[in-house]
């Protein structure tokens, strides 16, 4: 007899389950990617998507904060500008056209990299008109005077507002002890004293330097065919300056030596930073790091931290860890908000959990959790075009592997606990740990809530 539950038999119940996959994209088959470059030397990576009459589009550079120099802000100050005039149209008509076109945009600003995303339907005459106002708004931002006052004040502004947040203080006090002199140690959001010394020119310079088709990567996902977007990809890269690619960034060691900064502050609770330097994207000891962190400190309730730190002790509603692999070495980050008075019995915790993890590895048991879980979950992050754009820019940026999405299942499915162990007791230094505390610092009394 065939078993049933719920008064529906299992058959029929899988077979609803596959089809709700289906429509939902999630069971979609691994995208195809392409790549070619372009007569002004723009890189260009395009998946096909014909099922939906739309096109995402990401223009990326290597123009993040890394290439502030001596500064800091400039990134960021000349990304926020992009789209308040460009070519003698003001900002309100660039939003007015966009919004007659039915179309998103967006620009951004990391430690990496910036660019401009955007999201239009794919007919010729929407699509043809959208991609000249992107192209206008990449090739002649217009920095008018009053907007970069503008800008400048709400930079300044975020500055202040960053004081009285502990979580702020404490990431940027953290990067600034971590990376040092290096591009990296610099706050993506500036500096006042930097702020007020940038001048439109300075950005004028930095857009000409660094906005350029040797710079830039184009990321097209949607329906279009190889030749359309060949000829949409270039479309933008011949309006863009022609300036050379970005230099190498300077490599940063991977150890550094043990450091403890308390930094006062009247907060309600301790935030907690402990960390060191980690990895690249496209280190070749990143799979076993990222399933390795994911038992540790990256599964939410479930990850070691959490139960140490957490259900056993209460001393924290939270604690994590991760790491952020950028073009050079991103931190590997262990946090908490803890009460304060129970920072230095939480560290211990998280010392020891830490030390635990990276002399013993995971158990046969909580990896084989961890793959199925990763696995399993993988095809949620593909299930829209806009996540696939995510990683095409993260793939093209990095200079991964083409095959890079279709060998990640297989990437975590070939890992052992032997190989997790080894690449922790490798990259990890629990004797080297960087500690941050941000909160009231002895007999101080901590801010009611």
């Amino acid at each position: 007899m065939e078993s049933k539950r719920n008064g529906t038999p299992t058959a029929w119940r899988a077979l609803f389950i596959t089809s709700l996959l289906l429509l939902s994209g999630t069971a979609r088959a691994l995208p195809t990617i392409e790549h070619w470059q372009t007569a002004h030397g723009a890189r260009v990576l395009f998946v096909a998507a014909p099922e939906l009459p739309m096109v995402d589009l990401s223009v990326v550079f290597d123009a993040g904060s890394a290439r502030d120099g001596d500064r800091p802000g400039t990134a960021r100050f000349t990304n926020a500008l992009l789209m308040e005039g460009a070519g003698g149209l003001d900002s309100d008509r660039i939003a007015e056209r966009f919004s007659e076109l039915g179309a998103r945009v967006s620009t951004w600003s990391e430690r990496d990299m910036a660019g401009l995303d955007t999201r239009t339907l794919s007919n010729p005459a929407q699509l043809e008109a959208t991609i000249s106002l992107v192209s206008l708004i990449l090739q002649r931002p217009d920095f008018p005077p009053q907007a970069v006052a503008r800008v400048r004040k709400q930079m300044l502004t975020a500055l202040e507002n960053d004081k009285q947040s502990p979580g702020s203080r404490g990431s940027k006090a953290f990067y600034r002890q971590l990376y040092g002199a290096h591009p990296y140690g610099s706050p993506p959001g500036g500096t006042p004293a930097a702020l007020e010394q940038l001048q439109r020119g300075d950005l004028e310079i930095f857009h000409a330097r660094y906005y350029s088709a040797a710079n830039a990567l184009i990321s097209i996902v949607g329906d279009l065919s190889r030749s359309e977007a060949e000829a949409l990809a270039e479309k933008l890269a011949s309006t863009l300056p022609a300036s050379a690619a970005a230099s190498t960034l300077t490599q940063v060691p991977e150890v550094i030596e043990a450091q403890a900064q308390h930094i006062s502050h009247p907060s309600s609770q301790a935030h907690v930073l402990l960390g060191q330097r980690g990895m690249r994207r496209g280190d070749p000891d990143y799979f076993p790091l990222y399933v390795g962190n994911h038992i540790l400190g990256g599964n939410g309730l479930n990850s070691l931290i959490s139960k140490e730190v957490r259900e056993k002790r209460g001393l924290a509603y939270s604690a994590y860890s991760y790491f952020l692999p950028m073009r050079v070495a991103g931190p590997f980050l262990i946090g908490l908000q803890t009460r304060h008075g129970q920072e230095n019995k939480a560290i211990a915790v998280l010392m020891k959990t830490l030390q635990n993890f990276v002399r013993n590895g995971p158990d046969e048991e909580a990896l084989e959790a961890a793959k199925q879980n990763l696995i399993g979950g993988f095809a949620l992050r593909l299930d829209s075009n806009k996540k696939i754009l995510g990683y095409l820019r993260m793939i093209g940026f990095y200079r991964l592997p083409l095959d890079y999405l279709a060998r990640f299942s297989q990437n975590i499915r070939e890992l052992s606990v032997e190989k997790v162990r080894d690449a922790f007791q490798r990259r990890v230094h629990p004797e080297h740990l960087l500690q941050m505390v941000v909160g009231p610092v002895g007999n101080e009394q901590p801010k009611q809530p």
